[in-house]
């Protein structure tokens, strides 16, 4: 099995109402749960950014949707990862989930 990064952006962010707030955790819970043991990082959100390139060190992250979040996971395909993200509970609120596979670069320690 391959690990695939889940990388999030977009969203509609945390819900004000604790009623939506909980619809939501209860969503992300149902796909931990579905993922089971393909879930390797259960990864977490992002806050604060900043972005570095040739020209320096700048406030806030690159590009028009930044990053929100990720999740890394396990599974046999770039395909197989897609699918399991079909019904991702990002996606069902208004986000997007990029999917990348992992290079495995081995031990750097």
């Amino acid at each position: 099995m391959a690990k695939y990064v889940l990388v999030y952006s977009g969203g509609m962010g945390m819900a004000e109402d604790p009623e939506t707030q909980q619809q939501i955790m209860a969503d992300w819970g149902a796909w931990y749960g579905v993922m089971g043991e393909s879930i390797v990082d259960g990864g977490a959100p992002f806050g604060e950014a900043k972005h570095v390139t040739a020209s320096g060190i700048g406030d806030g992250p690159l590009g028009d949707t930044p990053a929100t979040g990720y999740t890394i996971i396990s599974a046999d395909s770039l395909d197989a990862a897609a699918a399991a993200c079909e019904n991702h509970p990002h996606v069902k609120h208004g986000g997007q989930v990029q999917i990348y596979t992992w290079i495995d670069m081995g031990d750097n320690s």
